[in-house]
């Protein structure tokens, strides 16, 4: 605290990020949310949900190189993500291991390397291209499960590590909790889950996986919601001026959108018709992933007046 009362954090320069990075947190944790679901379903399901898993797969990599285009343009220049991973002056791999931003940047290159291969051996899986070969990149095949653990390690680490980034930057909010890292992850993979069920639910010989994903969903979506209160508690002063400035949105768009409403509908899905009821609760878990992104950006991105 300073001789005014306010946490020394009010005083320091935002990174200035905004809708850029916004999309790359958000499109980044669909990526490794929806690869390390695909894996689950390989490894623990049965033959009837591998096209559930290879779903995921296509996913995953798209999302993965949309997500680093997105750092890169709002990086400015291509050559900064390059000079985080290499040396200028000697051409050495650069690794900080004491770096979050070191660190992720390596996982999001390894991790698209390993969703690459996955997204290969599912465009073979679903017969658009004829090379056998390349079933090995995927669980039952000893490679593909080699596959799927380093990859799935890596998309567990890109699906959170990005709410751990925001904690080391020492802006308010940001630095006033050790939470954002778990609420991205969870939030990663109740967004993940209702993207899937949102591109799967019209295919009635998918249904047993996608209920099993609902039902998976619906746990997930609770635990995001002790996740978020717990994040609110452990601002405590700070909690005040976030709820100030972006109460309504976060309370409407994460907390009733994007939470309660879906677990409502998922409980009691004849209130719009089976039809209807889980599309429409994807899409709004998936709206209300989106909105906490932007409103712990932006939140603590305001307070720059400050400064």
């Amino acid at each position: 605290m300073n001789a005014v009362g306010l946490p020394s954090t009010f005083f320091t320069d935002p990174p200035e990020w905004r809708w850029l990075i916004i999309g790359y947190f958000f499109i980044g944790g669909l990526a490794g949310g929806c690869y390390f679901l695909a894996v689950l379903i390989d490894f623990f399901g049965g033959a009837v949900d591998r096209p559930l898993a290879r779903l995921g797969y296509f996913v995953a990599f798209p999302a993965v190189v949309v997500s680093g285009l997105l750092l890169i343009v709002d990086l400015r220049r291509p050559d900064r993500f390059w000079h985080m991973l290499i040396q200028s002056d000697t051409g050495h791999p650069m690794l900080k291991p004491y770096s979050p931003m070191s660190l992720g940047s390596w996982a999001l290159l390894l991790f698209g390397g390993f969703a690459f291969l996955s997204f290969l051996a599912a465009l073979e899986d679903a017969g658009v291209l004829r090379w056998p070969r390349l079933a090995m990149f995927r669980p039952p095949h000893i490679v593909g499960r080699v596959i799927g653990i380093l990859g799935g390690i890596l998309a567990f680490f890109v699906a959170g590590y990005t709410g751990v980034l925001l904690a080391v930057t020492n802006r308010p909010i940001w630095s006033d909790t050790t939470l954002l890292g778990l609420n991205f992850l969870i939030s990663a993979a109740s967004t993940s889950a209702a993207l899937l069920i949102l591109l799967g639910h019209r295919r009635w010989y998918w249904r047993s996986s996608v209920a099993a994903l609902e039902r998976f969903d619906a746990m997930v979506l609770v635990l995001e919601l002790i996740a978020l209160v717990a994040l609110i508690a452990s601002l405590g002063s700070m909690a005040r001026v976030w709820l100030n400035a972006w109460g309504a949105l976060l309370v409407v768009g994460v907390f009733l959108l994007g939470i309660v409403i879906p677990l409502v509908l998922q409980w009691r899905p004849n209130l719009l018709g089976e039809r209807w009821s889980a599309p429409a609760a994807a899409v709004l878990v998936l709206v209300g992933g989106f909105l906490l992104r932007v409103v712990v950006v932006l939140s603590s991105e305001s307070l720059g007046v400050l400064g």
